[in-house]
C-alpha cells in the first residue's frame, strides 16, 4: 500500500493532544471513582474504541494507494512547421508589444502544450528560409523563436504562398515524417504582394497538409515606427499596416484547415493546440504503467461505523 500524502507535524500534534487530553480524562474518571467507591474501567475499552476511528480517519485523510492495475499509455505526436511572417509590419503595435513578439510568446505557449510534437520555424518576408527543421528539443526551439527579428524591406514585398511551398517540400521529403501526422500553421497579419498559386493549395489537400492560418493585428491597423519617425511610402506618407482577415481565411479554407486570430491574452492558443490535437497523431512512445486508486473511503466509511457505536452507547446510557 502506497499513500498520496505524508504524515506531516499536524497529524502528529493532533494524536499527542487526544493521547494528552484523554490521559487526563481517564485519571480525573479513576480518582472521581475512587471517591464514590465505584469502578471505572469502562473508559478503558471507550479509548480503544475511540482512538481506532480517529486512527481510520486519518489514515483516510492520507488517501491510501492500493488496488493495482495496469494500463497502457500511448504517447502520440505530430510533426508541425510554424511559418512565422517576419517583414515590417510585424514591428506594428497595435497588438501589445508588437505583433512578432505576440507571436514568439504563443509559440512557446503552443509549444509547452503540446510536449510531444515535433516543430520546425520557417521565416518568411520577400523570401523564405528554414531557421529550425523539425525538433522534438522544444527548448532549443524556443530559444531560437526568441531570437527571431523583422527582417529589412526588400524588392518584392513579402510572399507567404512561398513559404507554405517551402514548408510542403520539407514535410513531404523528411524521411523522419513519412509516418506521422503533419500540419502547417502560419502567423502572419496576411499583408501578401507576392503571387500564390492555387495549384500550390490543391497541393497541400492532396497531400493530407492541413493549413493553418494565425492572424496578427487589427483591422484599425497601426504605423510602424523607424527610430524617431514612421515608415514611409514613395510619396512620404505615413504607412499604415492592417490585418488582411480575408486572405487568411481563404488560405485556410483552400488548404482545408481552420483560421485563429490573435487576442490579447493568448487564450486562441489553447484551441489551436486542441485543433492539432485532434488530428490523428502517430503513436511515439508506448509504456505499461501501473494504477493505485486513492481508497479512503473504505478507511472513513469504517471510522463513522464506529462513530456511530460509540455515539449509541453514549446515548443509550443517558437514556438508561
Amino acid at each position: 500500500m502506497n499513500w498520496l500524502y505524508s504524515f506531516s507535524a499536524t497529524e502528529y500534534w493532533f494524536i499527542g493532544l487526544f493521547i494528552g487530553l484523554y490521559a487526563l480524562y481517564i485519571r480525573r474518571t479513576f480518582r472521581v471513582a475512587r471517591q464514590l467507591n465505584t469502578s471505572a474501567w469502562g473508559v478503558i475499552p471507550k479509548f480503544f474504541l475511540r482512538s481506532t476511528y480517529l486512527a481510520l480517519m486519518l489514515l483516510a485523510l492520507q488517501g491510501p494507494l492500493f488496488g493495482e492495475g495496469e494500463r497502457n499509455v500511448a504517447t502520440v505526436g505530430r510533426d508541425v512547421y510554424l511559418l512565422v511572417d517576419v517583414s515590417r509590419s510585424m514591428d506594428a503595435t497595435d497588438v501589445v508589444p508588437t505583433r512578432l513578439e505576440r507571436v514568439k510568446y504563443d509559440i512557446q505557449q503552443l509549444s509547452d502544450t503540446l510536449p510531444s510534437d515535433r516543430f520546425g520555424l520557417i521565416l518568411t518576408a520577400s523570401e523564405s528560409f528554414v531557421l529550425s527543421p523539425l525538433t522534438a528539443d522544444h527548448e532549443a526551439f524556443k530559444r531560437l523563436a526568441q531570437d527571431v527579428r523583422t527582417s529589412a524591406p526588400a524588392r518584392g514585398g513579402t510572399d507567404l504562398c512561398n513559404a507554405l511551398e517551402l514548408a510542403r517540400q520539407k514535410l513531404l521529403t523528411d524521411p523522419s515524417t513519412r509516418q506521422s501526422t503533419k500540419a502547417i500553421v502560419l502567423f502572419s497579419d496576411g499583408e501578401n504582394f507576392g503571387p500564390c498559386d492555387r495549384a500550390g493549395l490543391a497541393r497541400l489537400r492532396t497531400f493530407g497538409l492541413p493549413l493553418i492560418t494565425v492572424g496578427i493585428g487589427t483591422e484599425s491597423g497601426a504605423s510602424i515606427r523607424e527610430g524617431r519617425d514612421f515608415v514611409r511610402d514613395d510619396q512620404r506618407q505615413i504607412v499604415r499596416t492592417r490585418l488582411n482577415r480575408a486572405f487568411l481565411q481563404s488560405l485556410a479554407s483552400d488548404g482545408r484547415g481552420q483560421y485563429f486570430e490573435a487576442d490579447a491574452e493568448g487564450r486562441y492558443v489553447n484551441d489551436l493546440a486542441s485543433t492539432l490535437r485532434s488530428l490523428p497523431g502517430r503513436t511515439i512512445d508506448q509504456n505499461r504503467v501501473l494504477i493505485a486508486t486513492n481508497k479512503y473511503y473504505y478507511f472513513l466509511l469504517a471510522a463513522l461505523g464506529l462513530l456511530a457505536f460509540d455515539l449509541l452507547v453514549i446515548i443509550r446510557t443517558f437514556w438508561l
